[in-house]
């Protein structure tokens, strides 16, 4: 600033200002590179693009309008500097950057308020509420002539009012809400089990009926791990040549006698022109530091030279730097070379020990690297000129490499093996291209950041459950679609199913809208584009659940109906989400949406057992009402079976397993109904079979029971014109022993009920599904103990209004 470099503070920079950055620093704002002081200059802004690798940084002008990625004279605030140091001017501060915008949006949108089971069960208890005014309202007016025959009209109207809060009590399921918490959390627990931590508890059942699931690739649908997956070695002659190519897991071919002494060479070249390393932590770990293309040199040179190097010992492949300590001991470092964005290589000056010559070792660009070999390195050990037939039978071998569909990114790896000595601090970074001449060819790798193996399964598992996968990401299309491929994402059916950011950003409304309900694959994108196809999506109907773990993910994780971040992602990307993967696996993923379905299910079983169970209390309290029977049910019996009795299995119900079958199904609309259709036809043929047979045995205590009146049905519901002198006391009608019998029928059907919720579509009379929940048995039995505890001790029968129940009478109550 005013011509002197001075330290500032980030929030002190304005418009204008010129900041010198090197390797490491945090960008403190957007700006345009100026000047690069280095042989290149690369940046990490993966939390802002989505990018896999560090960016190459350059001053020339790009065109006007182009996606975040492809602005290479750009530096962004809040990435760093990998390499390189360089010169930019301030162009936007704070909320004018790249990232200060996302802030901006995040904070401006709001999220859904409410999942689809918060509006199903607003809904029903909106339904149930008039239901319930309504019912109670017709018991009480219809008995209005009623009234004055239990003494004066107020108190018969009082009596009345009694018998109508009765009928409210038995028609509202007390224990729902409790139950319905109790079953999302247990849900959320065992989807913890599987690597999905639940931010928000309505988002685990919201998981069952998502259609779209939007997820990034690096990390998720990959390991984000570059490995090499094949090396390229040459057989043949000085007139022809035969590509060898050695693949990934363990390169086994390396080891044939045909081809070790140039697979030993090719190792030498990827350990020692390398600058990452392998370390051990505390407790046995592996650290890996460096960028990823060399550590993945590193890893493959530590793998492979284990194998095939004579000198080093059996044990060498349990030691994570046997082969670096081993080429370092024998031909150690001299000099470096560095990276150059104009020669795309970086070459190593190595050996010189006692006598020895010296050699020279690069890696870099095939084709960069190409036009500076003038030999190459054949498995029999020898080297015989690069001639023009023989360099178009190696571009042919090249090609075939990177044009596998596997998407491979290629390095070719080269020596000269007699160096004369010089001193590297008189050699000018533009020379190094001169020195890095005459080169001879050792052989091709080509890497990749493989695919998770678990992630095509899991794929498969969400086309048959009729789920959609996409992938949208800030990687370059190739990369993409060649992944995609791999895993079934993008089969060889779908055309014009991949498009880029810029293509979408030239498409009308209604061309992005087909292109969100058709396509596989969206690369090269940024923020406002995930928010536009997560909100396209939704226009359709769509439940989206979206994956992310950078900065630039946070606004459409806010906005979708889940969003899933990465547990190695960023806190704005965890803050905005509803679930955190631990292990960052799209396949983890899969099993929240199935564990989210099985919720659902498992939601239905309560909710039907509970609503059936209440409309039988309904039935019951309404038919005896009508009647003019004495009451069957006392509020308090009803709140006891409510919450205790019905309550204890009701909760059970949420440890059912998950259906076999439950990801063949497709996902259920969000406007499906809880009760509604053949559901509701259920619940009343259900509830209507526990409301009569407990009026069966409250009536067959007063018609037939040998301890009861043995009156008629008229006399029963003429029961308030009582007179003493009968053949039967009038207190008879006020006992406890109907309502124990009445209480105790009920109890019993319910538990029966309760088995309806074993499972949605197989049989209860499998031994797999009776054995599967052992908690509704262990509910079942415990409800029943506390039911014989209100009938068999004294105290509570005084405060439920019960008497014990003879043998005689439970085996009536069996038999109904």
């Amino acid at each position: 600033r005013d011509g002197e470099l001075v330290v500032l503070p980030a929030r002190e920079l304005v418009v204008g200002d010129v900041v010198r950055l090197r390797a490491g620093a945090k960008i403190p704002a957007d700006g345009r590179v100026i000047d690069i002081d280095a042989a290149a200059l690369e940046a990490d802004q993966s939390v802002l693009t989505g990018e896999s690798q560090p960016v190459e940084k350059s001053v020339e002008a790009v065109p006007e309008g182009d996606v975040l990625q492809d602005r290479v004279n750009m530096l962004f605030n809040a990435t760093v500097i990998t390499r390189g140091t360089a010169d930019m001017v301030v162009t936007a501060t704070s909320g004018a950057t790249e990232m200060g915008k996302i802030r901006q949006r995040l904070e401006s949108e709001e999220s859904p308020t409410m999942t689809p089971l918060q509006i199903k069960l607003d809904e029903f208890g909106e339904f149930l509420t008039n239901a319930i005014l309504v019912i109670c309202g017709i018991v009480w007016l219809v008995n209005i002539d009623n009234f004055s025959d239990h003494g004066s009209f107020l108190t018969g109207a009082v009596y009345y009012f009694k018998t109508a809060v009765a009928l409210a009590v038995a028609a509202i399921p007390e224990g729902l809400p409790a139950v319905v918490t109790t079953c999302l959390a247990l849900g959320a627990r065992r989807m913890a089990e599987r690597n999905a931590i639940v931010r928000t508890l309505p988002a685990v059942e919201t998981l069952g009926c998502t259609s779209v699931i939007c997820s990034d690739k690096t990390g998720t649908i990959t390991t984000n791990q570059m490995t090499v997956q094949k090396a390229v070695l040459f057989q043949g002659t000085a007139d022809s040549l035969a590509p060898v190519v050695v693949k990934a897991p363990n390169f086994e071919a390396c080891q044939d006698s045909a081809v070790l002494a140039q697979a030993i060479e090719l190792v030498q070249i990827a350990t020692l022109c390398n600058d990452s390393f392998l370390t051990s932590k505390d407790g046995g770990d592996i650290d890996r530091v460096g960028e990823p293309t060399e550590l993945a040199l590193t890893e493959f040179s530590e793998l492979v030279g284990a194998a095939i190097i004579p000198e080093l010992d059996s044990d060498a492949g349990k030691r994570y730097d046997a082969v670096r300590q081993y080429w370092n001991s024998r031909a150690a470092r001299r000099a470096t070379l560095e990276f150059s964005r104009d020669r795309k290589s970086m070459g190593v000056i190595v050996g010189g020990d006692e006598g020895a010559d010296l050699s020279l070792l690069v890696k870099g660009a095939p084709e960069s690297i190409l036009e500076r070999c003038v030999k190459v390195s054949l498995s029999n050990g020898e080297v015989v000129a690069l001639s023009d037939a023989l360099r178009i039978q190696v571009m042919k071998a090249l090609s075939d490499l990177s044009g596998s569909g596997e998407a491979l990114r290629c390095l070719a790896l080269a020596k000269q093996s007699k160096v004369e000595s010089f001193d590297i601090q008189e050699v000018k970074p533009s020379d190094y291209a001169a020195v890095e001449s005459g080169l001879t060819l050792v052989g091709f790798v080509g890497l990749l950041d493989p695919p998770r193996v678990e992630v095509k399964v899991a794929v498969e598992k969400c086309r048959m459950a009729g789920i959609r996968p996409i992938v949208i990401t800030g990687d370059n299309k190739v990369t993409a679609e060649a992944i995609c491929r791999q895993v079934g994402i993008l089969t060889e059916q779908d055309t014009n199913a991949s498009f880029t950011g810029k293509e979408l950003d030239a498409m009308t409304k209604e061309e992005k809208r087909s292109a969100a309900l058709s396509a596989c694959v969206f690369s090269r994108v940024e923020a406002r584009h995930k928010e536009e196809l997560v909100g396209l999506l939704q226009e359709s109907g769509a439940i989206v659940a979206m994956t992310g773990d950078g900065v630039n993910d946070a606004t459409a994780l806010k906005l979708s109906n889940i969003g899933v971040a990465m547990g190695s992602g960023t806190a704005v990307a965890k803050g905005a989400s509803n679930i955190v993967l631990l292990d960052d696996n799209f396949a983890s993923i899969v099993s929240a949406v199935e564990e989210g379905r099985a919720i659902f299910t498992n939601l239905k079983h309560v909710i039907r057992f509970l609503i059936s169970s209440n409309i039988g209390e309904v039935i019951c309290i309404f038919a005896v009402s009508l009647a003019g029977f004495p009451e069957a049910l006392i509020p308090v019996q009803l709140l006891w079976v409510n919450l205790v009795t019905d309550g204890l299995p009701a909760t059970a119900l949420s440890f059912n397993p998950v259906e076999p079958d439950i990801m063949k199904m497709p996902p259920r609309s969000p406007d499906e109904q809880i009760v509604g259709g053949i559901e509701l036809v259920r619940f009343l043929v259900i509830g209507s079979y526990v409301g009569f047979s407990t009026i069966a045995a409250f009536l067959y205590f007063f018609l037939l029971s040998p301890s009861g009146p043995h009156i008629s049905l008229g006399e029963l519901s003429n029961y308030h014109q009582c007179t003493e002198g009968l053949r039967y006391s009038c207190d008879v009608f006020s006992a406890s022993q109907p309502k124990a019998l009445a209480l105790s029928t009920l109890v019993t059907v319910e538990m029966f009920n309760a088995l309806n919720g074993l499972s949605e579509r197989r049989s209860i009379f499998s031994l797999e599904v009776l054995s599967g929940n052992k908690f509704l048995w262990g509910s079942i039995f415990l409800s029943l103990a506390l039911h014989f505890g209100i009938l068999y001790i004294p105290f509570f029968n005084e405060v439920f209004d019960v008497s014990p129940v003879s043998l005689r009478d439970w085996a009536v109550i069996i038999g109904l």
